[in-house]
């Protein structure tokens, strides 16, 4: 069989079409849900719908990652040069037949395909969320360019959302192109996860400025103990998405302990040297049995930490009544990642618990930078009131 280019953009209008007709739908929703409430309404629901589909995005990108999909189609952005698996029959069944519990299959194909139509209409709605802010923020302006309004409106958050889901499909382009490099890999999930974080960050930006959320006073303890425990879980998810791109999950079938022993043997140094192939070794062989294990006991070991600080927050959040929502969903979002690790773990790494431990990180992105923009240490507010009112008296 011959070689395949990596890159072969003859699809790619059709592609950006098929993304198009993907966004139509959550945009035409919007537009009838939204078409007599105010600019900012229009623009928080927007934003929450596309965080909707982006949180699902992730979930099935997963799922093309763990069904190991990710090489369906092994060019970019089509499928052997063509938008459809459809057009690419003949080629995906050659390489079937060559390879039959290979990389590249028919049902394989059609799951990284639809990964990458779902991730272009994604794309389509961040930008339409994007020239809609601008506009808005343009006629915030106009007349008033004190309006504070206009300050609520600042369209670089969604700027650099835009920018960050054009580095994000870069990154899925060398995720095939690089046969999933594992750094590369966890970086394409970070940067999923980000976009996640920048876009729940939007939407409550976009509450303000509709006078449906205020802020909320919080103790300093609980304000630096919210930092922290959003600092600790991107360290996880960093963690997390290396053991994943490992498949160095099966490499402890134990717990607490691993391989009959609570401190097994691991390589440290071979199992976090990022810049290699797949299934690599440091030394240009296949990576060790031992430095899997340690691949997979820093995340264990993490977990700890990051679970004990969860707890800590949800009882902070809950003192605080209106965080109490807050302090739920981080609560149940913590078990709900101890029960699918452990899954995981104990029942050989099964998909749905795997594809569930991935939804529970992505959650807990969305409910602690939810938070963060929710709530400020209560003598911050104090002093920005006193600052507003002295401006107002002179």
């Amino acid at each position: 069989m011959s070689e395949v280019p990596l890159y072969d953009l003859d699809p790619a209008l059709w592609l950006m079409l098929t993304g198009l007709l993907v966004a139509i739908g959550p945009l035409a929703w919007v537009w009838w849900r939204s078409r007599h409430a105010p600019l900012p309404q229009r623009l928080r629901l927007l934003t929450l719908v596309t965080l909707f589909l982006t949180f699902d995005l992730v979930l099935f990108g997963a799922f093309t990652r763990l069904s190991d999909s990710g090489l369906g189609c092994p060019d970019w952005p089509g499928c052997y040069g063509n938008a459809s698996p459809l057009g690419a029959h003949a080629e995906i069944t050659q390489a079937q037949s060559a390879m039959p519990s290979g990389p590249v299959t028919h049902p394989k194909a059609w799951i990284e395909m639809i990964h990458r139509y779902l991730a272009t209409g994604v794309g389509v709605l961040i930008l339409t969320l994007a020239a809609m802010t601008w506009v808005a923020y343009r006629r915030a302006r106009q007349g008033t360019p004190a309006n504070p309004m206009a300050a609520a409106l600042k369209p670089w958050w969604a700027s650099f959302t835009l920018l960050w889901v054009c580095l994000q499909g870069a990154f899925g382009a060398l995720t095939v192109t690089m046969k999933l490099f594992p750094l590369i890999v966890t970086l394409h999930l970070l940067g999923g996860l980000i976009l996640l974080a920048l876009l729940r960050a939007q939407s409550q930006r976009f509450a303000r400025a509709a006078g449906e959320l205020k802020v909320v006073g919080v103790s300093p303890l609980t304000w630096l103990l919210l930092l922290t425990t959003f600092g600790l879980l991107w360290f996880q998810l960093a963690l997390g998405g290396w053991v994943s791109t490992n498949y160095a999950v099966l490499a402890c079938t134990q717990f607490p302990g691993c391989q009959g022993s609570l401190w097994p043997a691991m390589d440290w140094q071979q199992g976090f040297t990022l810049w290699r192939a797949l299934g690599a070794g440091r030394d240009g062989g296949y990576i060790s049995f031992e430095a899997l294990t340690a691949i997979h006991y820093a995340h264990r070991l993490a977990a700890y930490l990051v679970l004990a600080a969860l707890l800590l927050l949800a009882r902070q959040l809950y003192k605080v009544p209106a965080l109490r929502a807050q302090a739920m969903w981080v609560l149940a979002l913590a078990l709900w990642q101890l029960a699918t690790g452990l899954s995981n773990v104990l029942y050989g790494w099964p998909l749905l618990a795997a594809v569930s431990h991935t939804g529970g990180a992505a959650g807990l992105v969305v409910v602690l930078t939810g938070a963060l923009f929710n709530c400020r240490p209560a003598t911050a507010l104090r002093f920005g009131s006193k600052s507003k009112a002295s401006r107002l008296s002179s």
